[in-house]
């Protein structure tokens, strides 16, 4: 297991969340949420009218190349969200979801970048899959799990997509956690797309343990 310092490996996340009892709805499986974002990645490209399009569910970043399928009802929070990521919150306040892009300019590799956090109290446990991707679950001492997705794109840039939620209700909130992150894909800016689909640029999902 490799662990990484909390705070300075996710500079966005704010470790903030109440608990709700209604029923969250489920997601739907890894296939149909892989279908969906590499179509609204595709579309939006295909469009390329904005930097960023949020068409229903999907949530797609072009100038940075990367995009996220969120839960159905989630909301997006305009205060909190930039040119450079995204982060919605389910209804109720029980749960968010943070996706942000971040420069790498020492263009160092994503082991090097979780290494070069790894001391500190506040710890994310988790492993490496492959060479530019780690996935890694905390508790913010606070009452709410994480679970971490960093992706290292093609220019050595960072996306990195946090999903916080109470941990009294850890088994509602894990299973959709997981298939949220499982959605995230990168592929080429828009200013470095070229005819190649995101289907064919974008990072394939982890599997499930």
């Amino acid at each position: 297991m490799k662990s990484a310092s909390l705070a300075p490996l996710l500079p966005f996340l704010l470790l903030a969340a109440c608990g709700r009892a209604e029923p969250v709805e489920n997601m739907p499986s890894q296939d149909e949420l892989a279908a969906a974002a590499n179509a609204a990645a595709a579309h939006a490209l295909a469009t390329a009218k904005t930097d960023e399009v949020v068409d229903s569910r999907n949530y797609v970043n072009l100038a940075h190349g990367f995009s996220v399928t969120l839960p159905e009802g989630w909301a997006k929070d305009a205060g909190s969200s930039t040119d450079a990521g995204v982060v919605f919150q389910d209804p109720g306040a029980g749960a968010d979801v943070r996706v942000f892009w971040q420069a790498n300019d020492n263009d160092k590799t994503l082991q090097e970048i979780v290494e070069a956090v790894s001391s500190g109290s506040d710890t994310v446990d988790g492993d490496f899959v492959g060479t530019n991707e780690y996935r890694g679950t905390a508790n913010d001492g606070e009452g709410n799990n994480v679970a971490v997705r960093l992706l290292r794109q093609a220019d050595g840039s960072i996306v990195t997509a946090t999903f916080v939620y109470p941990e009294m209700l850890s088994e509602q909130y894990r299973s959709i956690a997981q298939k949220v992150l499982d959605s995230l894909r990168v592929f080429a800016p828009k200013d470095e797309a070229t005819a190649e689909s995101p289907a064919e640029n974008s990072a394939a999902p982890a599997k499930a343990d």
